[in-house]
C-alpha cells in the first residue's frame, strides 16, 4: 500500500476508537523487572470491587488487571524487580485490601509468546 493509503485507513480506525492509542515496547528485564506473575485475587463480595480496582489502578507494578469469573474474582499480570518485592506487594498490598479473602500467585519462569496487539481482521480496516 502506499503511504497516504496506509495513512487513510489508521485514521479511520482511530475515527472508530479501533485505534485507541500507541505505546512503545520496552524490555522490562534491561529495567530491572526480573519477575512476572499471575495472581489470582478472590474478592468476598461484590461490594469490594470498586475499591479494589481502584487501589489496583494505582500501582505500576500491575500492567493487567481482568475481572474474572472462576476461583478468583481478578486475575493481574504483575513485574517486580524479585521475589522480595513480589511478596512486599502481595502481602502488604493487595492482601490488605478489603474484602481480598485469598490470592494465588503463578511465577512465570519463561514467556513464549507476549503480545500487545489484536489483529484487525480484514474487513475492518476500512
Amino acid at each position: 500500500l502506499s503511504q497516504p493509503a496506509v495513512a487513510d485507513r489508521i485514521k479511520k480506525l482511530e475515527e472508530r476508537n479501533i485505534i485507541t492509542g500507541y505505546a512503545a515496547r520496552v524490555d522490562p528485564q534491561k529495567l530491572g523487572q526480573d519477575i512476572t506473575a499471575f495472581v489470582g485475587v478472590a474478592i468476598s463480595h461484590p461490594k469490594h470491587f470498586d475499591v479494589f480496582a481502584k487501589r489496583i489502578a494505582a500501582l505500576d507494578e500491575i500492567l493487567e488487571a481482568h475481572r474474572v469469573a472462576g476461583r478468583s474474582s481478578y486475575l493481574l499480570k504483575i513485574r517486580t524487580t524479585n521475589t522480595a518485592t513480589l511478596d512486599a506487594l502481595l502481602i502488604g498490598i493487595l492482601r490488605t485490601i478489603p474484602g481480598v479473602t485469598r490470592t494465588e500467585t503463578t511465577v512465570v519462569l519463561a514467556s513464549i509468546k507476549e503480545e500487545t496487539f489484536v489483529p484487525v481482521p480484514r474487513g475492518e480496516q476500512s
